[in-house]
């Protein structure tokens, strides 16, 4: 895998690639002026605010797109100023953070709306993923909804649905509830609901509670077929793919460290009968083709 330290790339213009030029050759004056009026071209045009996702763990994985916003908006909105002062020096830009988060949002929100209404470009970023899942957000652009501020948002990186593809569990429909609670009974009573719902499961977990709710699922559903997702996209990146009892037995010998997405399947009540096959009697997983391109 890529060092998560290595560099990035500067952000390119979708169709300012150079790469069509053979390096061996001279570029004609025609092509030389070309590529001097790209290279000169206005940066992007942005909305107030703009949501940008940022890198779950591995640098790379910050978007070209993501990279241009960062350094033509006015100031970042951020979840954590000093781990996002930490990006942005990574990428040599400098811009005034604005801390917003769940202790401060009630103050925050009528003076980020003052200036985004005030003509400021302004991208919102959290410590790490999409913003809004899980995350600071939602109320932001609730609020420009409400009030008609334009917006919007650029795709990357996401710990959720990484997850769900690396699990190899049935990804449609499913069902993401955030971080599971903290104390036992809330946790177990959150397992049940999810297990109930007959498809599979996304929550976000403390390595500390991990065994913790994995042994809750033993005795909840000991049939469930389970992914543990660790580390995603860094360098100790592991999917663990299982029964209750057998991760729980593996992580009680080598307990888990880094950040946790714990991935739920539910069993059949019948064990003779195929989850897959149960499941295709209430839904398909195809997606509906658009109309307009059927």
């Amino acid at each position: 895998m890529k060092d998560e330290t290595s560099d990035l790339q500067d952000p390119l213009w979708e169709d300012d690639s150079e790469s069509s030029l053979p390096l061996e050759q001279e570029s004609s004056p025609e092509e030389s002026l070309l590529v001097s009026k790209r290279k000169s071209r206005p940066p992007a045009v942005l909305p107030p605010l703009t949501l940008v996702a940022t890198p779950i763990g591995n640098l790379g994985d910050l978007t070209l797109r993501a990279i241009e916003a960062l350094r033509c908006c006015d100031g970042v909105i951020a979840e954590d100023t000093r781990r996002t002062a930490q990006l942005l020096a990574h990428l040599e830009i400098r811009k005034p953070l604005i801390s917003f988060h769940e202790h401060n949002e009630d103050r925050r929100l009528p003076e980020l709306m003052s200036r985004l209404a005030s003509g400021e470009k302004l991208c919102l970023v959290t410590d790490a993923g999409t913003p809004s899942v899980s995350d600071p957000g939602f109320r932001l652009v609730r609020e420009c909804i409400k009030e008609k501020v334009e917006y919007t948002v650029l795709p990357g990186p996401s710990a959720v649905t990484t997850a769900l593809v690396g699990s190899g569990l049935p990804p449609v429909p499913f069902h993401f509830g955030g971080f599971l609670p903290s104390s036992g009974s809330g946790r177990r009573s959150e397992l049940r609901r999810a297990l109930g719902l007959g498809m599979t499961g996304i929550y976000f977990e403390s390595p500390y509670r991990l065994v913790a709710s994995l042994t809750d699922l033993v005795l909840l559903s000991p049939l469930s077929r389970l992914c543990v997702s660790r580390e995603l996209t860094k360098i100790h990146e592991e999917y663990r793919h299982g029964t209750p009892a057998e991760l729980a037995a593996h992580y009680t010998a080598n307990p888990p460290r880094g950040e946790v997405t714990l991935v739920i399947h539910p069993s059949s009540d019948n064990p003779e009968e195929a989850p897959e096959k149960r499941r295709k009697k209430s839904y398909s997983e195809k997606t509906p083709m658009p109309r307009n391109l059927s």
